[in-house]
């Protein structure tokens, strides 16, 4: 990098920062500061949405798992087969159910439904979760952005996360939803002059390249695993099954995805925003899946830059990429587009920590927060928020030089409780008959049943698969305790189907939702064919 790529970049974190010194002069209440005052439209929800789920390490681990990572390839894609189908389900239950009872924390329905002890619980494996997580996604997209930003790591893992904390802190998830929308621009845009600078590089020819490099990382569809004995994680149905119940409780039933959806007007505008999110997030990943296609190519005819890359990890091949071929300037811009992605997945989870830990603990159990006022309810809120800023800072800083292990170990922990908690949701909403009992003990056992899987067929079933096996496992194991175990009259005021009962959008959403899920496939198969004949 050079004085002009420093410049964009220093500005980018300037305008970053004033704009939640901006923002925040406007905020008034609890309300303001962790929902954006419920007034903020579908589609800046929906684009807040798509980019929070483009972090630096998919931009840069894509490209890197399709054109370089062993057993890699455009198998990446299947992930997105099931976003429009976990978009409908979420749209149908759990967004009215969170609109129709007004909460702050998600977790507030599950004491209306069952009882505080089962509120207390999710809400403890959510910052605990969620917190262990925050640092351990600092850590791994600081890695890739200091080579990008030639910066040692400790100095990128201090920068990203003191920035995240500043704007965070000062504007909230307004703040958040803002910034969010202009990351995405400025990726979306730079990973398109990016496949341009590329495509000039092949040569006038591109597709001759291609048909100079015959591999199977064409291939979208892997139909030969099961994931369920035979170690194939990347197979076509433990995507689609398990990215399913992956999604419908990252998107439905986690704080710091849910809560952008609580910033929305009402019901119908949130599910706006899911539709929305069911659309655009496939355009965008064919753009950046394109640079992994063309850059198989590229290293087919640039052996001096491959070798350059010996005895490092593939996610480097992008950004050396960058900051061998990128002119000034617009390399400052897609390093800031980089730098953004970072923070983006630091940002909205440390709103909705604060948030949890506001509503859940301290203003539950504790009398001296019940009755303080309105507005050292704001600056408490925002301590909070610089508290566990901190904590994920630490929490990454202290983790560098440690083992890969330590890592994968947290993420697969977190998989472990994603089916399970869907299925406690679930419960509530579905079931009219379900029981605070029978929903921690089902939760328990869900748990139970994914981390026996892992340590004694960690190797042989795909961890997708936890998802569904977690939830079903759950789910029947809850239900069948509260039939069991019934009480003599239910725990909530207001039956689970009741919200329902008004669904909002038009069928014509859902659809669409079903046209675009096979639309996806079919582009999906053009895709493979296309590139499989031409090499």
């Amino acid at each position: 990098m050079n004085p002009i790529d420093w410049f964009i970049l220093i500005v980018y974190i300037l305008v970053i920062i004033y704009m939640g010194f901006y923002v925040g002069r406007s905020q008034r209440s609890q309300e303001d500061y962790y929902l954006g005052g419920r007034e903020m439209p579908s589609w800046q929800v929906a684009l807040s949405i798509v980019a929070t789920q483009v972090s630096a390490i998919s931009l840069i681990g894509a490209p890197a798992f399709i054109a370089m990572k062993p057993g890699g390839g455009l198998v990446w894609l299947q992930y997105e087969f099931a976003i429009p189908l976990a978009m409908m389900l979420i749209m149908l239950t759990v967004v009215p159910m969170y609109h129709k009872t007004g909460v702050i924390s998600i977790y507030e329905y599950l004491e209306k439904r069952f009882g505080s002890a089962t509120r207390t619980i999710l809400s403890l494996i959510f910052m605990a979760s969620r917190g262990l997580a925050a640092g351990v996604a600092l850590l791994a997209t600081s890695i890739v952005t200091s080579v990008c930003m030639d910066m040692p790591l400790f100095h990128t893992v201090l920068l990203i996360g003191v920035v995240s904390i500043v704007y965070t802190t000062l504007g909230g998830i307004r703040a958040d939803i803002y910034s969010d929308i202009l990351q995405l621009v400025i990726l979306w845009s730079g990973a398109i002059i990016c496949l341009w600078v590329l495509l000039g590089l092949i040569g006038n020819d591109p597709f001759d390249g291609m048909a100079r490099t015959a591999t199977d990382r064409y291939r979208v569809f892997n139909m030969s695993g099961s994931g369920l004995g035979d170690g194939e994680t990347f197979g076509f149905w433990p995507m689609l099954v398990g990215g399913f119940f992956l999604y419908l409780s990252y998107y439905g039933c986690d704080q710091s995805e849910t809560q952008r959806l609580l910033t929305a007007r009402d019901a119908k505008q949130a599910q706006k925003a899911l539709f929305y999110n069911g659309m655009i997030r496939f355009p965008l990943v064919i753009t950046y899946c394109s640079l992994g296609i063309f850059l198989i190519p590229f290293l087919h005819t640039h052996p001096g830059f491959l070798n350059r890359l010996a005895g490092q990890s593939p996610d480097f091949l992008l950004p050396h990429f960058l900051l061998a071929y990128m002119p000034h300037g617009l390399l400052g811009l897609l390093i800031a587009g980089i730098f953004a992605a970072s923070m983006s997945s630091l940002d909205s989870t440390l709103n909705s920590l604060s948030a949890v830990t506001w509503r859940d603990f301290l203003q539950k159990y504790f009398a001296r927060f019940k009755t303080i006022p309105r507005e050292k309810e704001l600056w408490v809120s925002k301590i909070l928020t610089v508290l566990w800023g901190l904590l994920c800072t630490v929490f990454a800083l202290g983790m560098i030089g440690g083992p890969e292990t330590v890592l994968v170990l947290v993420n697969k922990i977190g998989s472990a409780f994603y089916g399970p908690i869907l299925a406690t949701f679930w419960l509530g909403i579905l079931t009219k008959k379900a029981t605070q009992p029978g929903a921690i003990t089902g939760l328990g056992t869900g748990v139970a049943m994914n981390i026996f899987v892992w340590q004694f067929f960690g190797k042989a079933v795909s961890w997708l698969w936890w998802n569904p096996i977690g939830f079903f496992t759950s789910f029947i194991v809850g239900y069948g305790i509260s039939l069991a175990f019934p009480k003599e009259r239910p725990e909530v005021s207001e039956g689970p189907q009741k919200g329902l009962e008004k669904r909002g959008l038009s069928p014509i959403y859902y659809l669409v939702l079903i046209g675009i899920f096979g639309g996806i496939l079919l582009v999906c198969l053009l895709i493979e064919r296309v590139l499989t004949g031409i090499s």
